[in-house]
């Protein structure tokens, strides 16, 4: 099984590398609710020592589909979808995905997808708790005169 990659830390971040995404599927852990093994995913909440948000990279294989539907008690998900297409089903609503698609789904929204591509599908998916976002982009941030590293190196 791959490990993230720790790249550098301090107290206020923690920077990991999880690989090329083409690498993905030498990623596995074992389901808590199934005992299943799952491969092709890595989690990066504890790697990067989050406190808000979980998010994981996923690969599924041409013409699979999730071996189950699910839904959640408190978080949304959002799912980003990098690579290859298929299909994306919540509820009762099931719509065609792509590269490039982004859905969000409340916690209560039983969802599923399928890739029905030849090529391995990869995803990002964000889970957070339902809103918690207060303020974002701009009005949650500041400005700082810091003069950039990289420029020296």
């Amino acid at each position: 099984m791959k490990q993230i990659e720790n790249i550098s830390e301090n107290k206020n971040y923690t920077a990991v590398n999880i690989g090329k995404l083409d690498d993905l599927s030498d990623y596995s852990f074992i389901h808590p609710k199934t005992g299943m093994e799952v491969t092709g995913k890595a989690f990066i909440k504890e790697a990067t020592k989050s406190t808000g948000t979980e998010i994981s990279f996923t690969t599924l294989p041409p013409q699979t589909e999730l071996p189950y539907f699910h839904f959640h008690n408190k978080d949304e998900e959002t799912y980003i979808i990098l690579k290859g297409s298929g299909y994306y089903q919540v509820d009762d609503d099931c719509f065609p995905i792509t590269e490039g698609s982004v859905i969000r789904v409340a916690p209560q929204g039983v969802r599923g997808l399928c890739n029905t591509s030849d090529e391995t599908m990869v995803y990002i998916c964000i889970q957070s708790k339902e809103k918690s976002l207060e303020k974002h982009t701009t009005e949650d941030g500041g400005r700082t005169p810091v003069e950039p590293k990289w420029r020296t190196l």
